[in-house]
């Protein structure tokens, strides 16, 4: 039924506009979007739904997540452009925020409106 569709996935954030600077500017992911929704668009066509939903309460788990080939390097970069890393208890991370503890390399941080991403790094 579904094979031949373009499948998306969303979320929701508190306040559109901050989110468009985060993902936009922060971050640096291409952005569109009309109607008070927000796409994130990523390399190979995948896109990411954001809308705005006012008691949005974020989820307790990761939504989104970035691949990078060298997280020591992603996590300086971030760093320098104002993220702060989480700290998960029974994750415990190193001074950078990565934790390293068993699986890919990662390390988590917040949007604007308190949704869990992470940067991991690809093997």
């Amino acid at each position: 039924m579904f094979e031949n569709t373009n499948a998306f996935s969303g979320f929701a954030v508190k306040d559109v506009g901050q989110a468009r600077s985060f993902y936009g500017e922060t971050l640096g992911v291409a952005v569109s979007g009309q109607d008070g929704l927000m796409w994130l668009n990523f390399p190979g066509g995948t896109k990411v739904l954001i809308y705005p939903k006012p008691d949005h309460k974020p989820a307790n788990c990761t939504i989104l997540n970035f691949p990078v080939p060298d997280i020591e390097a992603a996590v300086d970069e971030l760093g320098r452009r104002g993220v702060t890393f989480e700290r998960y208890p029974g994750m415990d991370a190193d001074e950078k925020g990565i934790f390293r503890g068993g699986g890919p390399l990662i390390a988590w941080f917040t949007d604007p409106s308190g949704n869990i991403l992470s940067v991991l790094q690809e093997d």
